[in-house]
């Protein structure tokens, strides 16, 4: 499989995107690779890039956009964040990487047993990351089941995948909020920006659609 060109950069239409995306997933769960030669990539963009999908990830060692969707360099853009939440810097990096570089598609992705959710449940507080998790703590006040305290703890896994999902859909809406730029080009169909989450025990990605 080649790098993307400026030409199949083009081809590309957020629904194909999306569909490419869902094909490396699966390839990806079946032990399968698309068959390509990186160093061959590397020199092909060498001289430019033309991705055609920036992932929005979390830092989890365990969930590599380029992995888990089978993509090869110059595929797609990778942000990664631990919780997968938006601020400036990274509106800004997904304003450059769809109004300038091309990609069709925004994709926020969560994960199942988040360790940045995790400390979010629990309110944790050490240094830098006191900052950090408060950036998730409206998604776990968003979640109202459990209503008991003693179940809205990192120990109650269900809880802290349902606040993985809601954080998601928060980061979704602050995208639409904060960037007019990324809002507007969604509505003029230029961009598709959707939500999803990783499964850590299969490998499996749940796209919102």
């Amino acid at each position: 499989m080649k790098a993307h060109t400026k030409e199949t950069q083009a081809t590309m239409t957020p629904e194909k995107s999306l569909q490419f995306l869902k094909e490396g997933n699966l390839r990806f769960q079946n032990n399968l690779k698309a068959n390509r030669n990186l160093l061959e990539q590397v020199n092909d963009t060498s001289e430019g890039q033309f991705p055609f999908a920036t992932i929005l990830s979390c830092i989890d060692s365990r969930v590599s956009a380029e992995l888990v969707f089978d993509q090869g360099l110059g595929d797609i853009f990778s942000v990664r964040i631990a919780g997968n939440f938006v601020n400036e810097d990274i509106l800004g990096s997904m304003e450059f990487a769809c109004k300038l570089a091309g990609t069709k598609l925004i994709v926020v992705l969560g994960h199942t047993s988040c360790g940045a959710v995790k400390g979010a449940c629990d309110h944790a507080e050490m240094g830098n990351l006191t900052k950090l998790i408060e950036k998730i703590t409206p998604a776990v006040k968003a979640v109202k089941e459990p209503s008991e305290e003693s179940m809205r703890t990192s120990k109650n896994l269900e809880f802290v995948d349902s606040v993985s999902e809601k954080n998601v859909h928060l980061t979704i809406e602050r995208i639409h909020a904060e960037s007019p730029i990324l809002d507007e080009m969604e509505k003029n169909g230029e961009i598709k920006i959707i939500g999803a989450m990783y499964d850590i025990n299969t490998g499996a990605v749940t796209f919102f659609e």
